[in-house]
């Protein structure tokens, strides 16, 4: 079973950054593609970033040049640097791992990120 929790979360006004981490337990994430997600009032969860076992990293278009996803095997902690905040990327973050088995999936409980001047 893995846990993961999420902090780093909070105010930030306009042009602000914040960097998110996530802290997973067990043995799976060196071996695990990581990503962030988000999910805004009323509307869908969608990707933010993700990072594969190799360091090999995506990135959504609307985040594309601000945010910066990396992790630390040593740590079992993947991390979300975003410099450069908007009013529209508040929501809530959440953190996902994506084990190598089928159905090794799991998420952490979030964290709010609210970009209001």
């Amino acid at each position: 079973q893995v846990q993961l929790v999420e902090s780093g979360g909070g105010l930030v006004q306009p042009g602000g950054s914040l960097r998110l981490s996530c802290a997973a337990s067990g043995s799976m994430f060196s071996t695990s593609v990581m990503g962030w997600y988000r999910q805004a009032p009323g509307k869908q969860r969608e990707l933010v970033a993700s990072i594969t076992s190799d360091g090999s990293r995506n990135y959504a278009n609307f985040v594309k040049g601000r945010c910066t996803i990396s992790r630390d095997n040593a740590k079992n902690t993947v991390y979300l640097q975003m410099n450069s905040l908007k009013p529209d990327d508040t929501a809530v973050y959440y953190c996902n791992l994506q084990g190598v088995r089928f159905g090794d999936n799991y998420w952490g409980q979030g964290t709010q990120v609210t970009v209001s001047s």
